[in-house]
């Protein structure tokens, strides 16, 4: 997921106040994405069987300064309650901890403390687990007095640095023994007041890799269109999405690397297919009057006449490999940057050979589906 906001349905003063500040929200998409293009790191998957499911609270991680979704998740004995960023571009879980040797951000659980739970231990810089790191983070693992050392590197700047670990790690009522994460003891960067982040790509270090054996590779999320409401994160399939999903084919030519890849077949603007002019979006909002480009995102427009009044939009569609064709809803088209101006929410890559990322606000309100062992992935209208 690296597109990090959009719900803008409707244009609501008091959705815009809670959020971090519009540059900083452009600037972290514009600089995840420019990461995501330089990483592409080679990785096996796991393709196990489970038939166990859990399904999480997912919520937007606004009122804590950051644009992501978050969920909740236990770890250590006893367990202790974190509230962590899921990233399907992330395979290493980590979360801050204590005595935070480094740099700490504030963050509103308490921090992490091994020393209090009897379940955690140190992995050592010997093992083989260790020399996996490179392949989750990209960075070349360190050693400190026989211990581990992850590194791990964002587009943004953003980092952290630790002890790499094993712990207990409870999903709802589940629970996983010698989990391994990250246990960060230098972090810093654009992860508001969260404890972390959980890595949902293919990689063997992440947690859909680290549960697929009751989990079976398969996990589903759906992000809510407002910051009040609450979507939700499923592992397992167990009978299926409750909502009818039509699935597209993972591109299997790229299947050994970390990300998940589909292919985008066409796309329509107001029932006309692309390759058409750019200014067509711009022709089916003709009566409401431009805005200044903000940022990354150059096709704005002036609410301010029309608070009270519907707005009408057209029709963007999306169709991927195998013939499934969505359309996105109005919240996964127009961005929000101020009570009055709303921006068309898709932004170019730097170059024409850049991997087109298909990111959350192009996602809000469907059930997102990634059967992994399955080699596909899914969409379902009206999932949150």
């Amino acid at each position: 997921m690296h597109v990090r906001h959009g719900p803008c349905s409707k244009l609501r003063q008091d959705e815009v106040g809670a959020r971090p500040s519009l540059k900083d929200i452009l600037s972290h998409d514009q600089s995840r994405v420019e990461s995501i293009h330089a990483r592409l790191n080679p990785t096996p998957s796991v393709d196990k069987v489970g038939d166990k499911k859990v399904n999480l609270p997912a919520r937007s991680a606004i009122s804590l300064g950051n644009g992501n979704y978050l969920v909740s998740v236990g770890l250590g004995t006893p367990k202790k309650t974190l509230s962590l960023i899921f990233d399907t571009g992330s395979d290493l879980t980590w979360t801050q901890c204590q005595p935070c040797a480094g740099t700490c951000y504030g963050q509103q659980d308490p921090i992490f403390d091994p020393k209090t739970s009897t379940s955690y231990s140190n992995i050592s810089c010997t093992s083989t687990t260790c020399s996996q790191l490179f392949s989750a983070t990209g960075n070349n693992p360190r050693c400190s007095v026989g211990t581990c050392v992850y590194g791990i590197g964002y587009g943004d700047k953003s980092f952290s640095v630790g002890l790499f670990s094993k712990e207990t790690l409870t999903i709802a009522n589940e629970v996983f023994p010698d989990f391994k994460f990250g246990c960060g003891q230098r972090n810093q960067g654009n992860f508001g007041r969260t404890a972390g982040l959980i890595g949902l790509g293919r990689d063997p270090l992440s947690l859909i890799s680290q549960t697929a054996t009751k989990y079976g590779n398969y996990f589903s999320y759906c992000l809510p269109s407002k910051s009040s409401s609450t979507g939700h994160l499923t592992l397992g399939k167990a009978g299926g999405p409750a909502t009818s999903v039509q699935f597209t084919p993972f591109d299997s030519s790229r299947l050994g690397f970390t990300f998940y890849y589909i292919t985008i077949a066409s796309i329509a603007v107001g029932g006309k297919q692309l390759p058409i002019g750019q200014g067509a979006f711009k022709e089916g909002m003709k009566k409401y009057p431009a805005a200044a480009a903000s940022a990354i995102l150059d096709t704005c427009f002036d609410f301010s006449n029309y608070t009270n009044t519907p707005i009408s939009i057209p029709t963007v569609s999306f169709e991927f490999g195998g013939g499934v064709k969505i359309d996105l809803s109005p919240s996964g088209i127009l961005f929000l940057v101020s009570p009055t101006v709303a921006c068309l929410a898709f932004a170019g890559n730097g170059a024409d050979t850049d991997i087109g990322i298909f990111g959350n606000t192009q996602q809000l309100t469907f059930e997102v589906v990634y059967d992994v062992a399955g080699g596909k992935l899914g969409f379902g209208a009206a999932g949150c």
